[in-house]
Formats: C-alpha cells, structure tokens, sequence
C-alpha cells in the first residue's frame, strides 16, 4: 500500500470497496479482490448535490462528471490528458443502410490517443496519485498501451507497459513514442496479464491501472454513459451495442445509467413508457439500492436500456456462455484480427451475462471477415474509421437486426472506441487505389466514367 491513509485521501464521493459478490467493505486503496471470497472490488459512493447544471458548469471534458467519479476534488487542475466529451454523431447513413429509424455513433476516436481507454486511465491516475503511487504501469492490447504511456509522459511520471508480441506495429508506435519502457512478451493478452500481476506483487509503489488500481480505472468507463444521456438532451437511449473485451466498459456504461436514474439527472426509460410495467418494477425503477451495506446508499435504478455485447468470433466467450446459457465464461485462446479485443478470460464476462440479460439484450459475435466489412460500412457512409473492435460492433449491430433481436425502429447508439489508424493492416487487402495511371487526361478518362 502507499504512504497514503484513508483518513486522509480525497477521492471525491468514494467512500469504500465493496466486493460485487458477498458485499464485504474495504477501505479505499489499491485492492482489487474480496479477501473473503475473491470476487472483484468495485467503488461504493456518498452522492451529494449532483445535477445538471453542476455538471453542466464543469469543463468540457470528463472531469464535469468528477461528482460521480472516485477522483480528488481538484483533479481538473492535475497534468492530466483531459480526455471525455467526445462526439455523437449522428448517423443517418449508416441507419438507411441498415433499416434502422435513429442510430447514433459514440465516437471515442477524438480522445487524446484515440481510444476509449484515455477515459479509464485518466481516472486510474488521479486515483494512482491520490494513493501514493509514482509509476503507472499496465498490460494492454494495444489501446491501453498508447494511453498509458501518454498518460505518464503528461503527468512527468515513469510508465512501464507490457503487450503481447503480435500486437498491431501502429500501437506498439504509438506507445514506444512517449518515452516510457515497454516490454513485448511472448505470449497471449492473458499470458501477458498474469505476468502483470506477478510483478505487481513485487513492486507494491507501481499503480497497475488494470490490476492493483482496477476499481478506480473501470469507473472511468461510467463517463461514456452520462456523456450520451447528456448528449441526447438529458435523456437516455433505447438500445447501446458496446464491443467486449474484459467486460468492462459494457458493465461501467449500465451502471452509469443506473445512477443518473437513480439520482433523478434522467428518466428510466421503463417509467417512460406506460405499457405492461408492474408496480413492482416502478417502484424499482425510481427507487435508491443499498449498495455499501451500511445504510449509505449509492443511487442506483433500473434504466430500461437494453443493452447488447459485440464480440469477433475468435475470441467470444462471453458470447458462447450466453448463447449456451450459461452463467460461467469458459476461457478461450484469442485468435482474431481484433486483437483490442483478444482477451480469452474476461474479468467481467459473468457480469456481462447478468446486465444483457436482465436488461433483454443480448451478446453476439461476428467473423474476421465480417468485422472488415463493419470497418468498411462505418468508414463509407459516416466516414468514420473506425479500428477492428469498431468493426465487430458494427458487424454484431447488423447482425442482431437480421436476428430480430435487436430492434430497427428504436432509437440506438453504438460505441466506436478507438481509431482505424491504429489496425491498418485489417483492411490492407481492401482499401486500395482503384487504378494507377499515367499523369495525363487521356490516362484519367480512360479510366474513370464521366
């Protein structure tokens, strides 16, 4: 642990951890896993005076959300890389081509290293500083790996990065750049994070932001829910397709809903709509749950959005148990081209299962070939790039609509999280020139159709 105490941390409204499966608290620090039965930790909250305007008063990045968030008071004032409110594009388009009344897509490419993961570890480091913590260390598939680094260089700290060794040469560029030590393991993504948790256990002042500091760092992932219900006006979407790799990113985005219901900021969509709603499940949908398991409760509410995993059929687990209906992730060896998403034994997986289905959604995975497609799709008709994981969110949505699974005429936001730039070789054998000709105009019109 760090020289910090908890008596003397400012983490905002954090107040403990609370392990997701017995309820047993913690103190805040870095500490991942229950003790009693080694389930996973996650943040318990004290909200307090959380509204529109005082988010709305807050700077244009994700720190206007830092009331709901387990970072220190002044975080805005900290070297940090400011990432957050990204656009919501709307995309007619690609709604046409697909069949569908209103799609948007939450485009997290803007973000500073061009990924979603600048969000997370933003979080993770002003918990990681707040703790006591100098290095700022992780084991990445590449997105984590680029923000990490440029996160530690801002900051004028060390990073030190682990990536497995087939990782996309874009990404391993973009991380080497910043400065910071990175290492290439052979092996897997879970190869590379268990080695990850193994040196974490030896050099206890290294802020692992996805293993010692997790709960602090999955928090950040809650700031793409409030950004799209502030985006719509306020309020929230019918349906969210999210990519899946730990799980992470899908589960925080649920919660995030849960608490702007809960706190009152938005309407449950269940309370929105009249037909078939029980008392019970209004009641629900409008009530505060005990989250902390001492009276302080941490506003939480069913929200009504049904939400949907995509995952590449390479690496699917969470996919297959829900399929399967099961309740447990049977690992896998990853083997897709979308390696941001090649994690064959997903933290979050079970958890996954349990927000898609109470939720009526649902998990479905997509071929290589049909992520390139989804690349492709996205790139011509809202000329957004998107990189392999977009691709497979893309591919799942249309899929999930020739299923009858997903619903073409509610309104829908699919999650873009990171930058085709950085997965070129993807799409390498199908965005070419369509010709190459000599440099005159008989050359030209030989060629093109006037």
């Amino acid at each position: 642990m760090s020289a910090a105490t908890t008596a003397t941390l400012d983490l905002g409204p954090a107040v403990a951890l609370a392990c997701r499966e017995c309820g047993e608290q913690y103190p805040l620090g870095p500490l991942y896993a229950c003790l009693e039965c080694f389930g996973p930790l996650e943040v318990a909250y004290e909200f307090a005076g959380v509204t529109r305007a005082s988010i709305e008063a807050g700077p244009r990045n994700l720190w206007r959300y830092k009331q709901l968030l387990p970072v220190p008071t002044t975080v805005e004032q900290t070297r940090n890389t400011e990432p957050g409110l990204t656009p919501l594009r709307r995309a007619d388009n690609l709604a046409k081509a697909l069949g569908m009344r209103r799609l948007w897509v939450k485009d997290d490419t803007a973000n500073p290293t061009h990924s979603f993961k600048d969000r997370v570890v933003a979080v993770a480091l002003a918990a990681a500083r707040e703790l006591g913590f100098g290095v700022l260390a992780c084991p990445s598939t590449g997105n984590l790996a680029n923000a990490v680094a440029a996160a530690a260089a801002r900051a004028g700290i060390r990073s030190m990065v682990l990536v497995p060794a087939d990782l996309e040469q874009q990404k391993i560029l973009a991380t080497a750049v910043y400065g910071g030590t990175l290492l290439s393991v052979e092996g897997t993504y879970d190869d590379v994070n268990r080695l990850a948790s193994e040196i974490a256990e030896e050099h206890d002042d290294w802020a692992f932001v996805n293993v010692n500091v997790r709960p602090f760092y999955a928090e950040g992932s809650k700031t793409l829910g409030y950004e799209v219900a502030e985006q719509l006006g306020w309020r929230l979407p019918e349906q969210v397709v999210i990519p899946v790799a730990s799980g992470a990113q899908l589960t925080k985005v649920d919660k995030a809903f849960s608490e702007l219901v809960g706190l009152g900021l938005v309407a449950s969509r269940l309370v929105a709509s009249d037909s078939g709603i029980s008392a019970s499940t209004r009641a629900a949908a409008t009530g505060l749950e005990d989250l902390t398991g001492d009276g302080r409760p941490t506003p939480t509410a069913e929200h009504g959005v049904r939400m949907y995993g995509a995952q590449a059929s390479g690496c699917a687990p969470v996919a297959a148990a829900y399929k399967a209906g099961h309740d447990v992730v049977r690992p896998v060896r990853p083997d897709t081209i979308a390696k941001s998403l090649a994690i064959g034994n997903p933290a979050d997986g079970p958890y996954v299962l349990d927000v898609c289905r109470r939720t009526a959604g649902a998990v479905d995975d997509v071929s290589d070939a049909e992520l390139v497609e989804g690349i492709r799709l996205l790139a011509t008709t809202e000329g957004v790039f998107p990189e392999t994981a977009g691709g497979v969110t893309v591919a799942v949505l249309r899929k999930l609509l020739s299923t009858g699974q997903l619903d073409p005429e509610a309104e829908t936001v699919l999650f873009n999280t990171g930058d085709g730039l950085k997965t070129l070789d993807a799409v390498a054998e199908t965005a070419r020139p369509d010709a190459v000709i000599k440099p005159t105009l008989d050359a030209f019109r030989s060629v093109v159709d006037l």
